[in-house]
């Protein structure tokens, strides 16, 4: 591999990385520091596609109303492996309930980065 893709490769996955970092701190600012201003994001829910949002604001709307209704959001990283501007993370995210419940769901997050920030993450979950 060239050491301009391998630079690609590792700007691409430290993006995500920082981006995952700012998601478990609900720091909306930080993840949007890492997204450009036409960024599309692809929602889990509701099946079977999930809800698309397109454009900085409207995916910084989103996680602020995210994190709002689900202050106890964490994902943790189970793998994460790119090549060229693609990223893909598997991942677990947990949360609390509004029962004070202990919640799970596993998934895949596919990104496309470009010039070290995210233009694309689409988002798949299990169950």
């Amino acid at each position: 591999m060239s050491p301009a893709r391998l630079a690609k490769l590792e700007t691409a996955m430290r993006t995500v990385l920082a981006f995952n970092e700012a998601f478990n701190r609900h720091d909306v600012d930080g993840m949007m520091q890492l997204v450009t201003s036409d960024s599309v994001f692809e929602n889990t829910a509701p099946a079977p596609d999930g809800t698309r949002f397109a454009g900085k604001e409207a995916v910084a709307d989103f996680w602020r109303g995210f994190f709002e209704a689900s202050p106890q959001a964490h994902i943790d990283i189970e793998e994460i492996f790119g090549l060229g501007e693609r990223c893909v993370m598997r991942w677990r995210y947990t949360w609390v309930d509004e029962t004070g419940s202990d919640g799970h769901v596993r998934g895949v997050d596919v990104f496309r980065v470009r010039g070290g920030l995210i233009i694309e993450k689409l988002s798949y979950v299990k169950g």
